[in-house]
C-alpha cells in the first residue's frame, strides 16, 4: 500500500492533483483544506496517502497532514461512509472545527456541508464523538471539561442572534446567563426569547 508520496506539483485543482513521482504521474484526491496549504504547480510536495482498493479501481486519497489523515480514516470506519463522502466532509471545515463540531453534537454545522445530510450527520456524532478528543486544539479540550463547548441548540440561537445582527461575543455572554438561570424551558423558543430579552436590556 502507497501512505506517502513525494514529487512535483504537475497540476492542482480543488478535489485532486497530479504529481510526478520519478517520471510517473498519480492522480490524487485531496479535500478542500489541502488544495488551499498546496504550493504553485511546479514545487515539490509531500502528501499523506491512503489507498484505497477496489475490484474495478485502485483509487488514491492524499492530505498534506497525518491529522487530516487521520480523521479521514476515522471517517471510512463508519458504515455508509466512503471515501470520497469523507473527502467532501474533510472540505467543509478544518479538522479542529469538525471535531468540535462532533464534539458538541452540532449537527448544524455538519449538515451546513454541501453534501451531507441529516443522517450522515447525525451518524458521525454518534460514531465519532468519544473519538475526537486528539484532534481538539488544547483551548477547546478546555472548553469541553468546562461544559462551554455550544451544544446544537446553543448554536442555533447564536446563529439566529448573530443573523439579527447581534455581535457573537455579546450572543455568547447573554446567552449564558439564560441558560444558567431557571427563567426558561429548553425550547429554541423560550431561549432565544428570554436572551433577546437580555441583549435588548
Amino acid at each position: 500500500m502507497i501512505g506517502q508520496l513525494r514529487g512535483q506539483l504537475l497540476h492542482k485543482k480543488p478535489n485532486s492533483l497530479l504529481l510526478d513521482v520519478h517520471g510517473v504521474g498519480y492522480e490524487i484526491f485531496i479535500p478542500l483544506t489541502s488544495f488551499y496549504e498546496l504550493p504553485a504547480e511546479g514545487n515539490e510536495v509531500t502528501l499523506k496517502i491512503h489507498t484505497h482498493v477496489r475490484e474495478d479501481a485502485l483509487t488514491l486519497f492524499g492530505f498534506l497532514t497525518q491529522r487530516e489523515k487521520d480523521f479521514f480514516l476515522k471517517l471510512i470506519s463508519i458504515s455508509g461512509i466512503g471515501p470520497k463522502l469523507a473527502i467532501v466532509i474533510l472540505s467543509g471545515a478544518p479538522v479542529e472545527e469538525l471535531a468540535q463540531a462532533i464534539a458538541s453534537g452540532n449537527l448544524a454545522r455538519l449538515t451546513a456541508i454541501p453534501g451531507v445530510g441529516r443522517k450522515t450527520a447525525e451518524r458521525v456524532v454518534l460514531e465519532l464523538k468519544s473519538l475526537v478528543t486528539p484532534f481538539l486544539l488544547p483551548e477547546q479540550i478546555e472548553a469541553a471539561k468546562e461544559g462551554s463547548i455550544p451544544t446544537a441548540l446553543e448554536e442555533d440561537i447564536l446563529s439566529a442572534l448573530t443573523n439579527l445582527g447581534y455581535p457573537r461575543s455579546a450572543a455568547e455572554k447573554a446567552l449564558a446567563v439564560v441558560l444558567r438561570s431557571a427563567e426558561c424551558e429548553r425550547t429554541f423558543e423560550d431561549v432565544l426569547r428570554n436572551t433577546l430579552r437580555r441583549l435588548a436590556g
